[in-house]
């Protein structure tokens, strides 16, 4: 675990390295949009269509989601009841709860997931993200983007997930793998040779998004409840649901390690967008990134 854990920080220092060092005359921000574009409608969705083609799929693919499920709806709560007490702005508000609800499961959960447990892990790392927490946040997470931002967008949150490639790629692959079609051994390897892309463009994205300049103590102060339910609220419910829906093995090892990823850096798109407060948001996910990279191998202790 410990060796993962610093192969996967070791990629992400290089697109930290990029931010500060741009490449080829890329500055990080736009070297990093055409890789993650890449990864969203070309590499992804290959690898997503290939795992859950071949994964096995039944009663613990409706445990891992509705954990999934629960983790964020619960984490969601308690971040808009602790948010009262608070002394926030809307926009603060509403990047706060976007921030303690949704984790980084695809973007640091499928290369962490991956290295320990190879396409078993993958497999639950998407099924945990796109059966759940995708859905969630294109549904509910915009509804409270736009309410709390102050943008005008008339929101369509159907409309936003149906134009989720990823998503109709693990359609298309658990449609196949319930219907008995076999992967041809050519179909596998094209497939897999696309998606190993996937990790490395992911991990050096992350590291180009991480800001590092906003680690402030009096900003750290004000995220700090928001990681805290991220690092360590997500996770405890996790483990209490899917013990209490008969999870075990890899698979509990997996949905815990998921729930316990840090702040999703997509959300910060969505700050962007419904004008919710950006420079708050980059501050949660960027530490919330670097403790993860502690607080990871303690759950992963617990839930073994």
């Amino acid at each position: 675990m410990i060796s993962v854990i610093l192969q996967m920080a070791g990629t992400i220092a290089l697109g930290q390295i990029w931010r500060h060092f741009p490449l080829g005359g890329w500055t990080a921000d736009g070297a990093r949009g055409a890789l993650t574009s890449s990864v969203y409608y070309l590499f992804l969705p290959a690898l997503v269509f290939s795992v859950l083609w071949r994964a096995p799929l039944g009663v613990d693919t409706l445990r891992i989601a509705g954990t999934a499920g629960v983790a964020v709806l619960a984490s969601l709560a308690l971040m808009a009841l602790v948010g009262r007490f608070m002394q926030l702005s809307r926009a603060q508000y509403g990047a706060l709860l976007l921030a303690a609800s949704f984790p980084n499961a695809t973007y640091m959960g499928l290369p962490l997931l991956g290295s320990l447990f190879g396409d078993a892990g993958q497999a639950v790392a998407i099924q945990y993200d796109l059966f759940a927490c995708t859905p969630l946040l294109l549904s509910v997470g915009i509804l409270l983007a736009a309410r709390f931002g102050s943008s005008k967008e008339r929101v369509h949150p159907f409309k936003t997930l149906v134009k989720v490639p990823p998503l109709w790629a693990a359609v298309a692959g658990a449609a196949l793998n319930l219907a008995g079609v076999g992967q041809p051994e050519w179909a596998a390897e094209w497939l897999d040779r696309i998606g190993a892309a996937v990790v490395p463009i992911m991990l050096v994205a992350l590291g180009m998004s991480l800001r590092l300049e906003t680690l402030t103590g009096r900003q750290l102060l004000t995220v700090s409840p928001a990681i805290a339910i991220q690092l360590l609220w997500m996770p405890l419910v996790a483990i209490g649901f899917a013990l209490a829906v008969g999870t075990s093995g890899l698979t509990l090892t997996a949905v815990v390690l998921e729930a316990a990823m840090p702040v999703m850096v997509l959300g910060l798109v969505l700050c962007d967008r419904f004008g919710l407060d950006t420079g708050l948001y980059a501050t949660t996910a960027s530490a919330s990134t670097l403790l993860a990279l502690a607080s990871l191998p303690f759950w992963h202790a617990i839930a073994v």
